[in-house]
């Protein structure tokens, strides 16, 4: 009986498991659950399905569950799990094109999931401006965004007098490109500019 469910739910969704496929350019069927990247996996402990079981569920098309996951947003994108694929697919790329899908198709993750998205959202827009993070700068845009307007300004002052923290922002010699580059993945997207 499961096994007619699982077809279905293969043959409904087969768009999407091709599409995670050509977007990431990860053969996600060469994935035989071994379950190295859960084991190796720093945040597999705070995500609702682990990277093992996320390749899993793109192989058999479970994109609502996926899309509206707080896992790919709590994915630090650290590539453990990839350097540890004895297939060699790199779950990262997987990660990243979930969470393009979910922005684009409007899925709202919840919890602390959405406090992610907004950190995530801001970091690249850090990096569009700049060519590299502005963390006072990502700080700031998160708080601005999640209502949170103190969150982490105890770790503030500390960071700026050991000099891990620069209060004007540096651009990179390349950040033009930087930005033409974002510019150019949204028009391939399908935004404007």
């Amino acid at each position: 009986m499961e096994l007619i469910k699982v077809n279905q739910s293969i043959e409904k969704n087969a768009d999407f498991i091709k599409e995670v496929g050509l977007e990431s350019g990860q053969p996600v069927q060469k994935c035989y659950q071994c379950g190295k990247c859960t084991a190796g996996c720093p945040v597999a402990f705070a995500m609702d399905y682990p990277p093992q079981q996320v390749i899993r569920m793109v192989q058999l098309g479970m994109k609502d569950e996926l899309l509206k996951s707080n896992t790919i947003w709590i994915c630090s994108t650290c590539h453990t799990c990839s350097t540890r694929c004895p297939c060699e697919v790199e779950i990262t790329h997987v990660m990243d094109t979930l969470r393009i899908m979910a922005g684009k198709s409007g899925a709202t993750p919840a919890g602390k999931a959405k406090y992610v998205e907004t950190m995530y959202n801001a970091l690249l827009s850090t990096v569009k401006s700049y060519g590299r993070t502005y963390e006072v700068g990502l700080v700031l845009q998160n708080n601005l965004k999640s209502g949170k307007l103190f969150n982490g300004a105890d770790m503030g002052m500390p960071m700026f007098q050991k000099g891990k923290l620069q209060l004007m922002p540096s651009k990179i010699q390349g950040a033009a490109e930087v930005a033409r580059i974002f510019d150019e993945v949204r028009k391939m997207e399908g935004g404007v500019k």
